[in-house]
């Protein structure tokens, strides 16, 4: 069998990208600075409203909606009305940070109207390689989430420099990571291409490859002009993005940018850019991490209440049903979760350190700050960052 089909009036397609969407608990969308740019190299304000409508939309369906957005260092350029791009870094770096307040404004000018916010947020690669830099980035983008804001996230190019190897390399990636934090999540990469194609997109003979089932050898190479070595389109970083996204279990979907409804075309199950399957056997780094990888740092005795909450009713454990804890363990470590019969029922990311649980075991989350003199988070573990044990991802 094929591992690509082209565009087609299979309904069995239009049934993949069906699943995809009703699959879908979280949206990452990435648009790039090509996407976003006027033919003058301003900042497109208009192509911003335009997707700020149509993230509000998929918000607005009870999904998590998360923005990787290009631009910045373009709309610092335009905003200081320089006549090309600079090539320091130090010159970079300052455009970046002088455009980021234009972009971001320009999200929020999008966003207010439709009765949401625009909440920047700035990574760097070293922001997800420690688990409690994880844990922070996701508690907060979870809690933007529940403000009913919109995350608008992009590489934090003020402070991050290549030699230190502290940058993603581009945003395609950074959004694959983003997508990571995530559960059940539909990537969509906006391109200034249509999709992925089968030879040069700019070839009338090259045609739309609709549906990719498995990232083949034969499908990464479709990313190389052999003609002179240098990816169309940048689509090598796309489909490195999207190998990344599919392996921990979410599906992908690269596609035009410049379509004024691409967004609302791809939730209405229309035939438009590349659909990626997620691969069968997905690593679900951040889950299967948490419930089989990780270390387990320290056990939290729960009463009974507390059990049957998290293991029946899905709910976040507070510190009220917290009996005693074991083990010295920090921030954001990995802790089992145990019943009255010491039985362990799961296993999860802990927003306190084991001092600070020993502290706040039996009170309610509005005695915390009392007790500790803060209260960052309300529950002690997430219930999305909880995993039942025996019940995988």
């Amino acid at each position: 069998m094929d591992p690509f089909t082209m565009p087609s009036s299979d309904p069995s397609l239009i049934q993949h990208r069906k699943a995809a969407i009703d699959r879908a608990r979280s949206v990452v969308v990435k648009v790039g600075t090509s996407v976003l740019t006027a033919q003058d190299g301003s900042l497109d304000r208009e192509r911003i409203d335009l997707l700020s409508a149509q993230l509000c939309r998929i918000a607005d369906s009870g999904r998590q909606v998360v923005m990787v957005s290009s631009g910045a260092v373009g709309a610092g350029i335009g905003k200081l009305g320089l006549s090309h791009r600079p090539t320091g870094l130090a010159q970079l770096q300052a455009c970046a940070a002088i455009g980021q307040t234009h972009l971001i404004q320009a999200y929020e000018s999008g966003l207010t109207p439709r009765g949401r916010h625009a909440a920047q947020v700035l990574l760097t690669a070293t922001d997800l390689r420690r688990r409690s830099g994880y844990l922070h980035v996701r508690n907060a983008l979870t809690q933007i989430h529940e403000f009913g804001a919109i995350a608008v996230i992009n590489e934090n190019d003020s402070v991050a420099v290549a030699e230190l190897m502290t940058t993603f390399g581009d945003n395609d990636r950074l959004a694959a990571h983003v997508a990571g934090l995530l559960s059940d999540t539909l990537m969509i990469i906006l391109s200034d291409v249509d999709g992925l194609y089968d030879g040069p997109p700019d070839d009338p003979n090259s045609q739309r490859i609709e549906l990719v089932e498995s990232l083949s050898e034969s499908i990464l190479a479709l990313a190389e002009d052999h003609r002179g070595g240098m990816s169309k389109g940048g689509m090598a970083s796309k489909l490195e993005a999207v190998t990344i996204a599919t392996s921990h279990g979410h599906t992908a979907i690269i596609g035009p940018g410049r379509d004024d409804a691409v967004l609302d075309k791809i939730f209405a199950c229309k035939p438009i850019g590349t659909l990626f399957l997620p691969t069968e056997k997905s690593i679900r780094g951040r889950r299967r991490w948490i419930g089989s990888s990780a270390p387990v740092a320290g056990t939290l005795h729960l009463d009974r209440g507390a059990a049957t909450a998290v293991r029946e009713n899905g709910s976040s454990l507070l510190a009220v049903g917290i009996t005693s804890v074991t083990g010295s363990f920090q921030q954001g470590a990995v802790v089992s979760l145990v019943d009255p019969a010491n039985v362990e029922i799961a296993r999860g990311l802990c927003n306190y350190t084991s001092t600070e649980v020993s502290r706040i075991l039996g009170q309610t989350s509005d005695h915390i700050e009392e007790v500790l003199g803060k209260c960052p988070y309300e529950n002690v573990v997430h219930r999305n960052n909880l995993v039942l044990s025996g019940m995988g991802d």
